[in-house]
């Protein structure tokens, strides 16, 4: 029985090295004859970097950046084993983990850091960047990434205005003329784990930036700011991207990477899945298993769950997804791929203790899985496979 094992962080617990470490040893307890591989994944939030970076034997540089609230910081610029291809994540220089929980506020807070990783992999003479856009703290359209890039936004009276998503509705003009030329050169691939439009009921502002702190009123301010940036790009540079899947992400940060670097956005699970040879991973396997801190409706829409099941979909492979919570809204997930859905708590525990106990919980809940797998007497098809190993 060859089991693969790809799962996304456990965020705030594991990180998807530690999770698929955690998988393994459970599975090994209860069955030491199962061959077991390990494939840590990401979607393109936290965690991508590393996961990229350890699976090309690339290597990670300490880069000053500025943060999200504008004080200076350190943060990683991940250079992969290609020595041509660097990885950028926006939760190390902008990301709302960054941001004490009483300063979070999307109306000041800013992607300059984001646009000093960019910035340093092109002094490097780097010119493939992939970079990963989840665990946001702003929105502001990407101006501050571009901003770092020599991008300039002024008011109606010619004044640059102050960073943040709370000042675009006062935007009347971006100029140009100072960015980066080597931008030309570069390929950027924006690794996104949602899908949403920059504007509306679906977009940016509405969805996303109340959890990054913003007020009711806010959400107007931060939807018209937005909306103001669409028009003046679309007016000056005749680029229509708002609807673009993605654009939304990151606070419009996805949009950004659009309009000023030319940037690609695909499924960061794609992106990862590529990098790290997933399919031919999947090649001979009977069973995968995979999971995340949460299971939910969210989940099937970018996630890495649901990349991960599709692909072994497309093999007939069958799918575990374990989860450190599985909500009623996870069973979307069924029909995407996913064999089972299995919470990895045993009894009643509060969400506190089940974060702390994150990886033996894993480790227990795998352990158990190969054990009932392994009554079976070890035949894929009664889990749903075909053509595996006895």
């Amino acid at each position: 029985m060859r089991i693969l094992i790809a799962p996304d962080k456990f965020k705030g617990s594991l990180s998807s090295h530690e999770a698929a470490a955690a998988i393994s040893q459970g599975l090994a307890e209860g069955w030491p004859e199962a061959e077991i591989t390990t494939c840590p994944l990401a979607d393109g939030g936290e965690g991508t970097m590393e996961v990229l970076v350890n699976a090309t034997e690339g290597r990670e540089i300490p880069t000053d950046v500025t943060g999200p609230l504008g004080g200076k910081l350190e943060a990683d610029l991940g250079l992969l084993g290609d020595g041509a291809t660097a990885v950028v994540e926006m939760a190390a220089a902008s990301g709302l983990e960054l941001i004490p929980p009483e300063k979070r506020d999307p109306m000041i807070t800013s992607t300059r850091g984001t646009g000093d990783l960019i910035r340093a992999a092109l002094d490097m003479g780097i010119r493939s960047i992939i970079v990963g856009i989840g665990g946001s703290g702003t929105n502001d359209g990407g101006t501050g990434m571009a901003a770092a890039l020599g991008v300039r936004f002024l008011d109606e009276k010619g004044r640059e205005l102050p960073e943040g998503g709370g000042y675009l509705a006062e935007l009347a003009e971006v100029d140009l003329s100072g960015l980066d030329p080597r931008i030309e050169e570069a390929d950027i691939v924006v690794a996104s784990d949602v899908t949403n439009p920059l504007l509306g009921k679906h977009g940016a502002s509405r969805i996303y930036a109340a959890q990054k702190g913003a007020s009711g009123k806010d959400l107007d301010i931060l939807e018209n700011g937005l909306k103001r940036l669409a028009e003046v790009i679309s007016r000056d540079l005749g680029l229509k991207l708002e609807e673009e899947p993605g654009a939304g992400a990151a606070g419009g940060l996805g949009y950004g990477l659009m309009a000023f670097t030319g940037a690609e956005v695909k499924p960061g699970v794609d992106v990862v899945m590529q990098w790290v040879g997933f399919q031919e991973l999947l090649q001979g396997c009977d069973l995968v298993i995979t999971g995340e801190g949460k299971l939910d409706a969210q989940t099937a829409f970018g996630k890495t769950v649901t990349g991960v099941a599709r692909a072994a979909k497309g093999m007939n492979i069958p799918v575990l997804a374990l989860g450190g919570e599985v909500t009623e809204g996870a069973k979307e997930l069924h029909g995407l791929g996913v064999s089972a859905l299995l919470g990895i708590s045993f009894g009643p525990i509060d969400l506190e203790t089940s974060m702390k106990k994150a990886a033996p919980l894993l480790r227990r809940c795998a352990r158990e899985v190969s054990l009932l797998l392994r009554s079976f007497g070890v035949r894929p098809h009664l889990i749903g496979g075909s053509g595996g190993r006895d």
